[in-house]
């Protein structure tokens, strides 16, 4: 028998990395995941961001009120007319780790990019990069190739207005296959200028400008009207803007320096519990603080003095300070709600009287409902020890995995289509809750039914969204239902469902729509599986002579060693998203409330008799 070759471990194991070979290494541990375009947080996004990051502090400074941006293709642009990168240090701001002016807090006093990584990061996981400091009648041109120095341009003197330019594109090398798509980046550019109120960005024609900041903000992520006028309170480092809707939960929208905190941090906590002791006191009536934060809709800013983060993403504030002065952000934020919004209420008793009420009604609910989930909870503890309706993963979202951000969970109907997809998984990072028949219609329902209902409650309890997504136990919540009718209504119920009750899953974009295989086109020798009538169409033409065409019905009919080839790298996700003019409620008034009359006319004048051609050979 052979020996076993026993790998020698000495001095020459050990390997020292350049900073520009460790980021292109491990790119995670600087922009968060790699992706390809298709989610909002991929990479892509983050290189973008970081440059842009740079423009805004500029802006925060008091220097240009205009930012332009162009993508075209996968280049991209940035240009803003702040004070110039000083011409001498150009090549060092974007390719030596750790320099940057933003260790001087007397020059960047509330910056995002306090750790000199940003903008090194996109110079090394870039096949371009290219920047220009115009300052002082000159400019000063570098560029790099994966972060390698290829030219450095001698000073040129110009007409060009004081400021910066920073080309590049991101590696094929690292990103793959890859695409901007426009709405993330609007989405992101809107951010920007709600925090900035006066700041211009153009982005590809497109002009992006708010007037009132976190009030314009707050109106452009609602649906409908809250139950009272916006609450805009604002001082020099602390912004903050909030109403009441009708819908379940709770949603806020937390920044840092411009920094949007998606995961939130020190200063989302310190808000929710000022706002819950500034009602209680202002009201003098000791409240529950769940009752008074139900249907809360709030954005909150604040500027801190060399932030910290709890990763270089940046999306949770780990800082218990506003600055050297030693304030606390928690006190900084109740002294200032106290004092403003106990103010407002004074000044606005019909205001005062809304809010009240909605108190109340909320402790209506709640009370209502506190008898029966107990009982619902101990019954889907007890539910998910014994019956199979969850197959579980190994990993889950909010562990300390770095493949939690794969985790999914797939929503499905019946026991063919779930043991599929059970055996077809990926144990470690893929559960599968399955459903027993159709769901009930949610609309117009009160939460109480949840917990009432065995099959709401115990998906909710799979998903651990009882409180709310804080901890949801998986990243992507995917519905996978049958491509007929019986799957589409299925479907609906489940996007009614959570619409009603756990709008932030979508909010958030956590929720998606499975994409499987309409078709199945193959000879002897190869398979081809199309997801319409055009691809079906390609696939014929590849295959020689007369292949086989098989019509799948529903999921029950693809096999498990099938089912691999959907649900794993090649895996196709429709993403639910919301938007401020979709007005959910009437929408889902229409399609899923009690006018039977108009829908059986809407169905009638819009109906379309598609001939199913498909043979099955």
């Amino acid at each position: 028998m052979a020996e076993k070759k026993i790998e020698q471990y000495s001095e020459e194991s050990i390997k020292t990395l350049s900073p520009r070979e460790h980021i292109r290494l491990r790119p995670g541990m600087y922009i968060g995941k790699l992706g390809d375009g298709s989610s909002h947080d991929d990479g892509i996004y983050v290189l973008l961001k970081e440059v842009i990051d740079n423009s805004i502090d500029e802006f925060m400074m008091g220097n240009g009120k205009v930012i332009d941006i162009s993508i075209e293709e996968r280049e991209v642009s940035v240009r803003d007319h702040g004070r110039g990168i000083p011409l001498g240090k150009v090549a060092d701001a974007v390719s030596k780790m750790n320099t940057g002016a933003k260790y001087d807090s007397k020059v960047f006093k509330k910056s995002v990019g306090l750790n000199g990584v940003g903008l090194k990061a996109v110079n090394a996981l870039t096949s371009s990069f290219v920047i220009r400091s115009f300052r002082e009648e000159q400019v000063k041109e570098v560029t790099f190739t994966q972060g390698k120095l290829i030219d450095d341009k001698k000073l040129a003197k110009t007409e060009e207005e004081s400021g910066v330019e920073i080309s590049f594109v991101p590696d094929k090398n690292i990103f793959g296959s890859y695409r901007y798509l426009n709405e993330y980046v609007s989405n992101m550019l809107k951010i920007y200028v709600y925090l900035n109120a006066g700041l211009t960005i153009r982005f590809n024609g497109e002009k992006f400008f708010s007037r009132y900041g976190l009030l314009d903000l707050l109106q452009s992520k609602m649906s409908q009207e809250g139950l009272y006028p916006i609450i805009h309170l604002k001082e020099e480092d602390i912004e903050i803007a909030i109403t009441h809707g009708n819908q379940y939960g709770e949603e806020y929208y937390a920044f840092v320096n411009g920094q949007h905190t998606t995961q939130g941090g020190t200063h989302l906590l310190a808000f929710r519990e000022a706002l819950v002791k500034t009602i209680r006191e202002h009201y003098q009536k000791d409240f529950d603080a769940s009752d008074i934060r139900a249907s809360v809709v709030s954005a909150v800013s604040i500027k801190v003095e060399e932030p910290v983060f709890e990763s270089q993403t940046k999306t949770k504030l780990g800082s218990k300070d506003i600055g050297p002065n030693g304030i606390s952000i928690r006190n900084f934020i109740v002294d200032f709600l106290k004092k403003h919004l106990d103010n407002y209420l004074h000044k606005n008793p019909e205001v005062k009287e809304i809010l009240y009420r909605k108190i109340l009604d909320s402790e209506k609910e709640r009370k209502a409902i506190s008898g029966i989930k107990k009982i619902a909870r101990d019954r889907a503890k007890r539910a998910s020890l014994h019956n199979k309706k969850l197959r579980d993963c190994k990993i889950h979202y909010n562990s300390k995995n770095d493949r939690r951000q794969e985790t999914s969970i797939f929503i499905t109907e019946g026991d063919s289509a779930s043991g599929s997809i059970t055996k077809s998984r990926d144990v470690a990072i893929q559960a599968v809750f399955s459903l027993k028949g159709k769901p009930k219609n949610t609309f117009g329902e009160t939460k109480k039914l949840v917990y009432e209902n065995e099959e709401f409650n115990l998906l909710q309890a799979a998903l651990n969204i009882e409180e709310g997504i804080e901890d949801l136990r998986y990243n992507n919540v995917i519905i996978a239902t049958d491509a007929d009718v019986d799957g589409m209504h299925i479907r609906l119920l489940l996007l009614t469902f959570f619409l009603e009750f756990f709008p932030d899953l979508i909010k958030y974009r956590h929720l998606y729509i499975l994409q499987t295989p309409l078709f199945r086109v193959r000879d002897k020798r190869k398979s081809y599986y199309c997801y319409s009538e055009t691809e079906k169409t390609r696939a014929i033409k590849k295959l020689k002579g007369k292949p086989e065409i098989t019509r799948f019905k529903g999921l029950g009919e693809i096999s498990p060693d099938e089912f691999k080839y959907f649900i794993g790298q090649d895996i196709r996700l429709e993403p639910v998203l919301l938007r401020k003019e979709d007005a959910v409620q009437k929408m889902l008034e229409f399609y899923m409330g009690k006018n039977t009359p108009e829908r059986q006319e809407f169905i009638i004048d819009n109906l379309v008799i598609e001939e199913d051609t498909v043979m099955t050979e």
